[in-house]
């Protein structure tokens, strides 16, 4: 109910899904008589989606100590208490992510070994895709916790690309091993003795070369990277767009080269990697962009479709149990 573009763009994904996967069942939840309302409009007759009422809603702007104290029947709320009571096997949600993430924290509690959980997200890179986190749930971390969220960005990466061993990379501000705060240089020591496929330090330019499947970093360093990456990319395109309407040529130009335009657009197009994940919690939490269209949330379902089908929480649990013993 609180995404920028309203519940609409969540019934029409919801209603595309649908026809793509005749075994899923959805719930609707929030405001039952505007729901009511669009599935009638856009969906028609639907079993397999159910709507579950709630009478609040947590406004994007809303702090998470609110939203956990003060909106307990929230749409959030209530989606996330479905996946605790056994419900549903997921909850996807485009709204407010602090309320989100301390809600789900709050309800269904953390896995066993798991400090914190973290926000993880497959981003585009040179060949293929890379999975990075944290991307702002923690933005101080000790040395354990980047251990933690490279088990469980190496589970996800593993699912979602099927890849049987994810190389992971720590970021740092040099690749070598002399280099960076105290934090990542023991974070470096854990992976090290570790059965994961660690590869070593990476740094910032090196995200989306292709060099590595899982980039481990805090939540700070891990936002500013991403929105910067975001800030680039539109960037890039407002100066190629600037040179293509310089003069005659350049129009004729881009007339040319549009089809290769066109490609790079659908190829870089952010709504084919949204849906991020809150690893690290007993349950399957999927945070989708405020701003995401039908076409976007259908993604995140999808998403968190993958992590039901391969038991993500199930898997992080196993592997913490392995790494300790």
């Amino acid at each position: 109910m609180s995404g920028d573009l309203g519940a609409e763009i969540v019934v029409r994904a919801a209603h595309s899904c649908l026809e793509k996967h005749p075994n899923l069942e959805l719930i609707l939840v929030g405001d039952e008589e505007e729901l009511n309302g669009l599935v009638t409009r856009i969906v028609g007759s639907e079993k397999r989606l159910g709507i579950k009422h709630s009478t609040e809603v947590v406004g994007m702007s809303e702090s998470p100590a609110d939203a956990l104290r003060k909106k307990k029947d929230s749409s959030m709320r209530a989606a996330i208490n479905l996946v605790k009571d056994g419900t549903a096997a997921a909850c996807v949600s485009a709204g407010n992510t602090g309320a989100l993430m301390a809600t789900a924290k709050f309800v269904l509690k953390m896995l066993p070994g798991i400090d914190r959980p973290a926000i993880i997200a497959e981003l585009p890179a040179i060949g293929g895709t890379v999975h990075m986190l944290d991307l702002g749930a923690n933005t101080v971390t000790n040395a354990a916790q980047l251990f933690q969220f490279a088990v469980m960005g190496s589970i996800v990466t593993a699912d979602i690309r099927t890849i049987e061993q994810p190389r992971v990379a720590l970021l740092n501000i040099g690749a070598e091993d002399i280099k960076g705060n105290d934090t990542v240089r023991e974070g470096a020591a854990l992976l090290e003795a570790s059965g994961l496929n660690y590869i070593g330090f990476i740094e910032g330019n090196e995200i989306f070369s292709g060099k590595t499947d899982v980039v481990v970093t805090d939540g700070f360093t891990g936002n500013v990277a991403v929105k910067t990456m975001e800030g680039t990319v539109g960037l890039a395109s407002h100066y190629l767009r600037r040179a293509f309407v310089r003069n005659w040529l350049t129009k004729i130009q881009a007339m040319v080269a549009m089809p290769v335009l066109n490609k790079l657009s659908v190829e870089m197009d952010s709504r084919n990697y949204n849906g991020a994940s809150l690893v690290g919690l007993n349950g399957i939490v999927i945070k989708s962009h405020g701003g995401a269209d039908s076409y976007a949330f259908q993604h995140a379902i999808e998403t968190a479709l993958v992590e039901v089908k391969n038991q993500v929480p199930e898997q992080i649990r196993r592997l913490m149990q392995q790494e300790a013993a």
